[in-house]
């Protein structure tokens, strides 16, 4: 599934297994549980960084629609844990960096830019948001989050409704990518070399974490209210 290891004050999360890293239930559990991990860290701790990276071709391909089986209960409970995965993020006390060494496409991509900074290899691999291609309607908060990382223009409109497949230097062009390495082992080096920037910065992790849950806070909300009405339909069927 995943593995967590620590080198100095920053810590390498890898989906480890080599094939598309689909967001199913499993998968998304053992992220959060690593990321609950480094949340029970003392405040007194020092200074940290976490790296999100892949092995394989795939960052993500996003949500494993073929577990899901086109059942409605799966894929909401699929779509409620990938939520809470979502905003363990962004209230994690530490900055958070995304080394994406494959692609990165729907509910993957939204995985790599709820980072606070993304680093993409260079020479393979496209950020895709692929809702239209396959005849799904993007949920509501993933656009809330792509509208703060890019704006609602032009870039909104080819990434959306456009099903655009980025290159790494396409994305750096549109503003979805902070920087680019060579290869998988290069772009996880960018990535920590980045971290180690970041570090000297001796930022407060949990003063981090808020002012991101602020800057962040319209994604919260939309989570929120999503949860909130897939609760109220829950229950309404449940009655039925």
């Amino acid at each position: 599934m995943c593995s967590l290891e620590k080198k100095g004050n920053i810590y390498i999360l890898t989906l480890t297994d080599p094939g598309e890293h689909r967001l199913n239930p499993d998968l998304i559990d053992s992220i959060r549980s690593d990321l609950s991990t480094l949340k029970s860290h003392p405040p007194s701790s020092p200074p940290s960084i976490l790296i999100t990276t892949n092995h394989g071709k795939f960052f993500s391909n996003g949500f494993d629609l073929s577990w899901a089986q086109s059942s409605s209960p799966r894929l909401k409970l699929m779509s409620s844990k990938f939520q809470l995965l979502v905003s363990d993020l962004i209230s994690l006390p530490m900055p958070t960096i995304a080394a994406v060494t494959g692609h990165a496409a729907a509910a993957g991509m939204i995985l790599a830019l709820a980072h606070d900074y993304v680093v993409m290899r260079k020479d393979r691999g496209f950020m895709y948001m692929s809702e239209v291609d396959i005849g799904l309607v993007i949920p509501q908060w993933f656009v809330v989050l792509l509208e703060i990382k890019i704006g609602r223009g032009k870039v909104l409109r080819e990434v959306v409704m456009g099903a655009e497949k980025l290159t790494a230097e396409m994305a750096v062009e549109r503003g979805l990518v902070g920087s680019v390495g060579e290869g998988p082992e290069g772009t996880v080096d960018a990535a920590v070399e980045l971290g180690e920037r970041i570090l000297k910065r001796r930022w407060d992790g949990g003063a981090f974490a808020k002012n991101r849950m602020v800057v962040l806070r319209d994604v919260l909300k939309a989570i929120e209210r999503e949860q909130s009405m897939e609760e109220k339909a829950s229950q309404i069927s449940s009655r039925m």
